[in-house]
């Protein structure tokens, strides 16, 4: 037994060796494929992880602590009502405004409280696909026809694939069926609408933080007088918060007075001195991350208050280095493409749009390929397509990496596998790619 750790040993050793014995830095294609991988990352960490995963932890938190496992069951048990749970998984979306890893948390915090697998599936998937916003932007940008097909694939493919993740794990469901019946389930601690509304509200200021700019020559949209009073519209829903804070989960009403003084006084500074309009919020941000954290911690009148803090860490601590890899690996395999730049990666563009021209299985297939391992932040998907479209990518692909892309990525797929095992996660990403190639080749060959 210790001559075969010492050889594994032995073995790695060589590996790491080997790799920095050939390691290829006089390859122009090697050092612009780690010049991505360090944009995506930086720029992964600006505009992503403290605006959208942040608070997404901390919805993820109000699931696991807040509502009940009796709501959870309701509405996506087992023994819910099968048109209830998928209706509701299915069109998610529209409120979340979230990527395929701001939904990671929430999904995993359902799942962990007992949704049946087919509704928790159906969530997963919807909640990046049905993005109200990518939606309207895809019609926008890409046409009527697009947008259109965009939300009807989602809504189907959500349900479809819900339905078929429950009977191929059946047993287990049935299983799950029988658990689910036999448990006592407590009562509300506080009555439902108080819940939900500290869980929107929370929704609501992660929606309008991450809400995205318009394109620049539609100054005259309502879209775009939201996306330019966006912060004022958060701070309005940052009152609320606070109200939340002091009479839903009452929390000492002087530790959040004087927690909103802190958060203005940072954003107040923050203006003045950081002269980049993307990063000053995201002091006041981090301030108010770091405050409501102390004081839900601190709080000693509910044990909830201090769990919910603790739980929402729990999430971070399961899928930040799981992410972390995941965006690693896809900068340097795929490139960083963001705010009208691109950075190849190791795999050429040019291979890539080779690939998925004209409207063939094999175009479809890759289209679908591509999109389930490349990671897409929200809205960003669309000028993507855009410039591939305009490059001679076919529109049968195009829609087929607008079904798998932004509701998979490769972060999002390693952390899926932490939740629910290798098996479930291989079969649930080539349900995604099969339905996507199918769904391309179908609207190819319409339009």
């Amino acid at each position: 037994m210790e001559t075969k750790n010492e050889l594994k040993i032995l073995f790695w050793i060589i590996v790491v060796f080997g790799l920095a014995f050939f390691l290829p830095i006089e390859s122009a294609r090697f050092n612009t494929a780690i010049a991505a991988t360090f944009d995506l990352v930086k720029w992964y960490a600006r505009e992503h992880v403290i605006l959208c995963l942040l608070p997404a932890f901390f919805i993820a938190g109000v699931i696991s602590i807040f509502v009940s496992q009796a709501a959870v069951l309701r509405y996506f048990g087992a023994n819910a009502k099968k048109w209830l749970a998928y209706t509701v998984a299915s069109v998610s979306g529209t409120i979340l405004a979230v990527c395929s890893c701001t939904i990671l948390p929430l999904f995993s915090s359902i799942h962990k409280r007992g949704a049946g697998l087919g509704p928790a599936i159906a969530f997963l998937y919807s909640g990046p696909a049905i993005n109200i916003l990518a939606i309207i932007l895809t019609a926008r940008i890409l046409g009527f026809e697009m947008g259109l097909a965009r939300t009807i694939g989602a809504v189907v493919f959500s349900v479809v694939i819900g339905l078929i993740m429950s009977v191929v794990y059946k047993k287990e469901e049935n299983a799950k069926k029988e658990a689910q019946m036999n448990i006592e389930l407590q009562p509300e601690k506080r009555p439902m609408w108080q819940t939900s509304f500290h869980f929107f509200t929370l929704v609501l200021i992660l929606v309008f933080a991450n809400w995205g700019s318009p394109a620049e020559s539609d100054t005259s949209s309502g879209w775009y007088y939201i996306w330019h009073y966006k912060w004022y519209i958060t701070g309005f829903f940052a009152l609320f918060l606070g109200y939340s804070l002091i009479m839903i989960l009452k929390i000492n009403w002087t530790w959040v007075l004087l927690s909103a003084v802190a958060i203005v006084v940072s954003a107040v500074i923050s203006n003045i001195f950081i002269e980049d309009a993307k990063l000053s919020p995201l002091v006041p941000m981090i301030v108010g991350i770091i405050v409501l954290s102390i004081i839900t911690l601190k709080d000693k009148g509910d044990e909830d208050n201090s769990e919910w803090t603790i739980s929402s860490w729990g999430f971070a601590k399961q899928i930040l280095p799981l992410l972390a890899v995941g965006v690693i690996t896809a900068g340097f395999l795929l490139g960083s493409t963001h705010d009208g730049k691109t950075i190849a990666g190791v795999i050429p563009n040019e291979w890539i749009l080779w690939l998925v021209g004209g409207n063939s299985v094999f175009s479809n297939f890759f289209a679908s390929i591509v999109g389930a391992f490349m990671y897409f932040a929200t809205l960003t998907e669309v000028p993507i397509l855009q410039g591939l479209i305009a490059s001679g990518m076919g529109k049968g692909p195009a829609l087929a990496l607008l079904l798998a892309g932004p509701s998979l990525s490769l972060p999002n797929m390693l952390v899926i596998r932490g939740v629910l095992g290798n098996q479930k996660t291989i079969v649930y990403v080539a349900l995604v790619v099969v339905m996507a190639t199918g769904s391309g080749l179908f609207y190819g060959a319409l339009f």
